[in-house]
């Protein structure tokens, strides 16, 4: 039968207003099994056999706790459990002094999310707890589970945890040794570990493996190791840093990569032999210092072209042109001053380079009398390095200004039309076709027009979620004159150019950035926009379907142009959030063929599958077609697939066949099997096994 000691009349505590409550009470209040008794001569009240202490948001129970009336000292003993708050502590063995909320534990066993430490002993208070000969896991102790082993930790509940005498690994395996060691727990314990084998025909037999650990607040470094039997060992350091100081932020990520390879380099994109001494180099910087000052920057060097193509291809076709550049940014109250540099660290690849670009934009800035002005100008130190078989050396200084007044007019709620007059003037130093300087002035004129119109329509369907239609239709106008834009181009050297692009181009004279390779323009650009909406619960509105047209017509245009350009569409359409449909094309009316068509089909339930199919059609370029699906077989499983087609070719250039496995809610292990085909750089069979860390 369970006895209840009240040391204090409780009765009357809980009869107080809540706001008199919020302290402990004078006394703790017992539980146990065995009758409790309060011992005279010793000052203790005894409580035997499931006993149980309560003090505030303290209990505290064990097999038989004494409590000492006298020094509010609580011994409990035997199968021991502290629980305080989120903090749950298990031991053969608690001393708790209720005076200042110390305690002190033998054999430690404690879980608080994510970790789990134990310790043959530890000290500690609300906000400390100091382990000796501790051990933290992440969840529970496990042979794959992140591991960190010391002959102390200090233990900030939720925000720090310090180590001395540490080594770190996984189970059993802790292969890095620390003197001292520190983690904000705000962050993950260990921010990126990955292991990936495989076998890949050019590489042979493939062990990648990376590392970041935490060195210093926000700061963490390791390295990336890849050993390749058929090239040889490739190491290079890397590291991420995310700080946060009074009035400065900064982030980024570096990674590296060095290896002397023996194997069959083949040629670069320049048709030149690669390299045995290959390298690359990557860096991301973002920074934000006090309210108004933002730099931003990256670095992408590579040793050859093919460098991150052969050994990191996941890195290598998302971003084939690498991109190296630093750029500051300060707002004002209603302007932007930048400083721009863009570099050319790789001497195969063309770079129009800023070192650098001081550039002034004024936000449009109402004048009076209801015109609106806009003004930007820079000066650019250009340079372009030659890159054989591709361009020449080319170097100015350009001083470049835009000036532009408009007015809108809105005669009616749903009308809109705005007149545009501007002039922009260059200047440039080291010009061209014998001369030192040229200095271009430019004039526009046009006009942009909107008629905005809605109807809506009492339709509603359950199974897709649809609470009445509002449909939103914008028909545009726009026309812009600029004069004569290409004279002088004998005199300009031409580094920024037009360069490939299926898009209608810009039409503003202040929004074209080709700048040295300008041509005269008298266009009319028509566009029709549609939405369709429907109401939504969670934000307001959900949009169903949008279909956005648009064409030029020019009555001047440079030869080999049409008077009436491609008709350009954007069309989308998403009846429900399981389903989306998109395409965008390019149709040429005049010769009646199709240009580009991109189109995509997203199918998902959930998270139980996903597919997504879609195609790529650029007119004597390409026609390819790709089906990516993924299904959850359990709680474990997730089968994947990629395939991509050729129609030109008639055949499969990529299958890839996978699994991924989830190992103890930390780790993602995926298998998967690449097939190629067609004359390309990668093997025609590839096999991987990747490891990722996740949760952590």
């Amino acid at each position: 039968m369970t006895r209840r000691l009240h040391l204090l009349p409780f009765a009357l505590l809980l009869a107080l207003p809540p706001g008199l409550r919020a302290a402990p009470p004078a006394q703790p209040v017992f539980t146990s099994e065995e009758p409790t008794y309060y011992d005279a001569r010793t000052n203790e009240a005894v409580g035997v056999g499931h006993a149980q202490l309560a003090y505030g948001d303290l209990i505290l129970s064990a097999d038989d706790i004494r409590y000492n009336t006298a020094t509010r000292i609580v011994v409990a003993r035997g199968h021991a459990i502290l629980t305080q708050g989120a903090r749950r502590l298990l031991a053969d063995g608690i001393t708790y002094h209720l005076a200042d909320g110390t305690y002190a534990v033998e054999h430690l066993r404690m879980g608080e999310y994510p970790l789990y430490l134990t310790g043959t002993s530890a000290t500690g208070d609300r906000n400390t707890l100091v382990v000796e000969q501790a051990r933290a896991t992440l969840h529970e102790p496990g042979p794959f589970v992140p591991t960190l082993q010391a002959d102390r930790i200090f233990y900030t509940p939720g925000q720090r945890l310090r180590a001395e005498g540490a080594d770190l690994g996984v189970g059993e395996v802790r292969p890095v040794i620390f003197g001292k060691f520190q983690q904000n727990l705000h962050e993950p314990l260990i921010s990126y570990v990955s292991a990936t084998g495989g076998y890949r025909a050019s590489l042979g037999a493939i062990l990648e493996a990376g590392l970041h650990l935490p060195v210093a607040d926000g700061v963490k470094l390791g390295a990336d190791l890849g050993l390749y039997t058929n090239r040889g060992l490739m190491f290079g350091p890397s590291g991420s840093y995310d700080v946060m100081v009074p009035g400065n932020e900064f982030r980024g990520r570096f990674t590296s990569g060095f290896i002397h390879d023996r194997g069959d380099r083949l040629n670069d994109v320049l048709g030149q032999p690669v390299p045995a001494d290959r390298g690359y180099v990557t860096w991301e910087h973002q920074q934000l210092i006090g309210e108004s000052l933002t730099i931003r920057g990256q670095l992408n060097y590579w040793r050859d072209s093919e460098v991150l193509r052969d050994f990191q291809p996941d890195a290598f076709f998302p971003v084939q042109q690498p991109d190296s550049y630093v750029e500051s940014v300060y707002t004002g109250g209603n302007y932007f001053v930048s400083l721009f540099a863009r570099f050319q660290p790789n001497d195969y690849q063309v770079v129009q380079q800023r070192l650098p670009e001081l550039r002034f934009d004024l936000l449009p800035l109402t004048v009076g009398a209801g015109l609106t002005e806009r003004f930007n100008a820079s000066f650019a130190v250009l340079r372009q390095d030659p890159v054989i078989g591709l361009v020449p050396s080319l170097t100015t200084d350009r001083l470049d200004a835009f000036y532009a007044l408009s007015r809108t007019f809105t005669p009616s709620e749903w009308l809109s039309f705005t007149p545009v007059a501007g002039g922009r003037l260059t200047y440039y130093d080291h010009a061209t076709g014998g001369r030192s300087t040229y200095t271009r002035a430019l004039g526009e004129v046009g006009f942009d027009a909107a008629v905005r119109t809605s109807a809506t329509y009492d339709y509603k369907n359950e199974a897709f979620k649809i609470d009445g239609l509002r449909h939103l239709m914008t028909p545009r106008l726009s026309y812009r004159y600029i004069p004569e834009a290409e004279k002088g181009a004998a005199y300009i050297p031409p580094i920024d150019r037009q360069s490939f692009s299926t898009y209608l181009p810009p039409l503003d004279l202040g929004a074209v950035r080709s700048i040295d390779d300008l041509h005269a323009t008298n266009t009319l650009r028509l566009g029709l926009d549609n939405t369709l909406q429907t109401r939504d619960g969670t934000y307001g509105s959900r949009d169903l379907l949008v279909l956005n047209l648009a064409a030029d017509f020019r009555f001047h245009r440079p030869a080999g142009q049409r008077d009436l350009s491609e008709i350009h569409t954007e069309f989308a359409l998403m009846p429900a959030r399981w389903l989306q449909f998109d395409t965008y094309s390019s149709f040429a009316p005049r010769s009646f063929t199709l240009s580009e068509f991109n189109s995509g089909i997203t199918i998902h339930d959930g998270e139980a599958w996903s597919t997504r199919f879609s195609s790529d059609f650029l007119r004597h370029q390409l026609n390819d077609y790709r089906l990516e699906a993924t299904r959850r077989i359990n709680e474990v499983y997730e089968a994947v697939a990629h395939l991509q087609y050729d129609f030109r070719q008639h055949r499969f250039t990529e299958q890839s066949y996978g699994l991924r496995q989830k190992l103890a809610d930390l780790w993602v292990a995926e298998y998967v099997l690449t097939l190629y085909d067609g004359p390309r750089r990668e093997s025609r069979v590839g096999f991987n096994v990747k490891v990722t860390a996740i949760g952590f």
